[in-house]
């Protein structure tokens, strides 16, 4: 079904199954991905003149272009739904770090993010869209937007920039070709509704049903039990896997003809089973979430949750494991369903996570834009994707950890681990984190070799 057979008007639009699946962690309006510190945070870096005038008009204006930033989420019963609210301002916070010494100001821009990072922001409070301005100088500043989870995925905060910059040269009277309509997130929520039960659907759900048939959800031990009532939090531990063996990944990915993130998977899976001994590993990771439909260059909280399953035994050596990785993989990707719908499969799947001493643990990966800076009417903007400072306080993870690693352009690759701090502590996190380096480089070095040490 295409877009423009779904009819926008006649029934209330209802949540994605992305939005349902976060009412399952709902813990109300201060915890949780209802809460106010489930958010997303991005960061660029700006060359040229920025007027607050007209970015502030722009930024009003992609609130306006962009339903989803305006949405409330009405939890209610069974169900719940979504309410598209009329366009309002969106708060600018500009400061002003012209006594910033040049030298200083990388590290500045990163201090701005932390502290936007560890934030509150409503859910409450239209719209979902928030922006800081720090200006080192007439012509170099750091813009830095967040926005909730349930309105956002990384995607869109890329595409926000994108239009913003176009919106912002228009307002300040450059002759640049205005924005294209797009497809709001209401049209794929009723999308998915319509086509969740077609014959494709069905086919995937098959698939689902008899790959996850026995599966567990991984978990690992935490440091302290949910029971022990301590408050929650999610910290960010920050680590880089250096340019050489960044190098050699991609190296090995080509020479397998499968992509980095499946040789950074296997590695993490190598990991795994070194520090349990456990052979059959599902590992969530996460996918765009965009399907079929026609929405890449829509605004909303696409993402969806995917369990990869992933059997180590009888594995002779690294190159067995990507094997298996990268099979799994593509099975997965071809029959990409919301994770509801996958749950309804393999009811069993998650019945580790319920345990009081044990979490479990996300793993993703991106890959940067090669096209490191976009310039708009002489406005030049670079996304900062190298961050090194660790923090107490960020966007909240619903329950357990996620990693998160980060392919640059510069070879680097930058790695974070968000963790709840009711239940792990920094050192067993960093522990991991190091471990994890040491399998990769080990496996890299000798793929041909035994996989344990």
């Amino acid at each position: 079904m295409s877009i423009s057979d779904i009819d926008r008007a006649t029934e209330r639009i209802p949540l994605s199954f992305n939005q349902q699946f976060l009412t399952l962690f709902d813990r109300g309006e201060e915890e949780g991905p209802f809460g106010p510190k489930y958010t997303i945070v991005c960061g660029w870096r700006l060359t040229g003149q920025v007027d607050p005038g007209p970015l502030q008009e722009a930024l009003d204006d992609v609130v306006e272009r962009h339903e989803s930033l305006r949405t409330k989420i009405v939890r209610e019963g069974d169900g719940g739904y979504q309410e598209v609210c009329p366009p309002s301002p969106v708060p600018l916070d500009v400061r002003d770090y012209t006594a910033i010494a040049p030298e200083e100001r990388d590290l500045q821009a990163e201090r701005l993010l932390i502290e936007v990072e560890s934030g509150s922001y409503s859910l409450a409070e239209l719209p979902l869209l928030r922006a800081f301005l720090g200006r080192f100088a007439a012509d170099d500043a750091v813009l830095v937007l967040v926005a909730h989870h349930t309105a956002v995925d990384e995607w869109s905060l890329r595409l926000i920039m994108r239009d913003l910059a176009v919106r912002y040269a228009i307002r300040a009277d450059h002759l640049v070709p205005d924005l294209p309509p797009v497809p709001q997130y209401q049209q794929y929520a009723r999308w998915q509704h319509v086509t969740a039960t077609d014959a494709a659907g069905e086919r995937s759900r098959a698939y689902w049903r008899q790959k996850l048939d026995g599966a567990r959800i991984y978990v690992l031990p935490t440091d302290h039990p949910r029971s022990a009532g301590l408050p929650k939090g999610t910290a960010w531990y920050r680590f880089t896997i250096d340019e050489d063996l960044n190098a050699e990944v991609s190296a090995l990915s080509r020479s397998v003809r499968c992509s980095p993130f499946m040789i950074l998977l296997g590695a993490y899976g190598v990991l795994l089973n070194s520090w349990t001994g456990v052979t059959d590993i599902v590992v969530p990771t996460f996918t765009s979430g965009r399907g079929q439909g026609g929405f890449q260059d829509t605004v909303g909280s696409f993402f969806n949750f995917v369990p990869l399953r992933i059997d180590l035994a009888g594995c002779a050596d690294f190159r067995d494991v990507v094997k298996r990785v990268r099979s799994t993989c593509l099975e997965a990707y071809s029959r990409d369903i919301p994770f509801a719908q996958i749950m309804g499969e393999a009811p069993e799947l998650m019945a580790p996570a319920a345990a009081d001493d044990m979490a479990v643990w996300a793993f993703q990966v991106f890959r940067s834009p090669e096209a490191e800076r976009q310039t708009v009417a002489g406005l030049e903007y670079a996304e900062i994707r190298e961050r090194q400072l660790s923090q107490p306080s960020g966007g909240d993870v619903p329950d357990g950890a996620m990693w998160h690693l980060d392919i640059a352009p510069t070879g680097v690759i930058n790695g974070t681990v968000a963790y709840n701090t009711n239940l792990y502590d920094e050192s067993t996190v960093s522990e991991l984190a190091a471990r994890f380096r040491e399998v990769l480089r080990r496996v890299i070095a000798a793929p041909d070799g035994p996989l344990s040490e």
